[in-house]
């Protein structure tokens, strides 16, 4: 069974953003080549790590001797992209991540598998004509400006949520916050 790829190289558009308030906000990865719009869910702790992965990636790849791939050390202010996400049809919710790099093109890539479950009743089912059950993934690869810019907008939109409690590190609600009781 072969997988569709939903494949972006230099993407015009790749965000993170969310539908939502906090709380109860749902994250999504959102990809645009012309008329071409993926967007999938994640949690916001793969965000979070994706937004780290990525700049990790970049500073180390600045200290290499005469930068040959030009990596910013900070975002490039003509590629902050603070809009909306464009309308939300949701792809697949993500599961699996990869982040890697690649050198032959100076451009950072990111896959996102789906969540799968396996059923041991469905396991004899085969895609219909449509193609209902194929399995998909979504590869990006975005320069390194881009990726800066990406990450920057990543955690900004992370800590846009609720507050911490400083006393246990939990969010805190808008209508109240109680600590749990310390474990022991």
């Amino acid at each position: 069974m072969s997988t569709h790829i939903h494949e972006f190289d230099w993407p015009d558009r790749a965000v993170v953003g969310t539908i939502g308030l906090p709380g109860t906000r749902t994250f999504y990865l959102q990809v645009r080549a012309g008329t071409q719009v993926v967007s999938i869910a994640l949690e916001k702790q793969q965000a979070a790590l994706l937004a780290q992965n990525i700049d990790e990636i970049l500073d180390q790849l600045s200290t290499v001797e005469g930068n040959p791939f030009s990596v910013p050390t900070s975002t490039p202010i003509e590629l902050v992209d603070n809009d909306q996400l464009e309308a939300v049809q949701e792809q697949f919710r993500t599961g699996a991540m990869s982040l890697g790099w690649d050198p032959t093109t100076a451009q950072i890539v990111i896959e996102a598998h789906p969540i799968t479950a396996v059923d041991a009743e469905d396991d004899d089912e085969w895609p219909g004509e449509d193609g209902a059950n194929e399995p998909e993934m979504l590869l990006v690869r975005m320069p390194v400006g881009t990726a800066r810019a990406f990450a920057r907008r990543t955690r900004e939109i992370v800590g846009a949520g609720r507050p911490t409690c400083p006393l246990c590190g939990y969010p805190m609600d808008a209508d109240g916050h109680i600590c749990p009781p310390p474990e022991d």
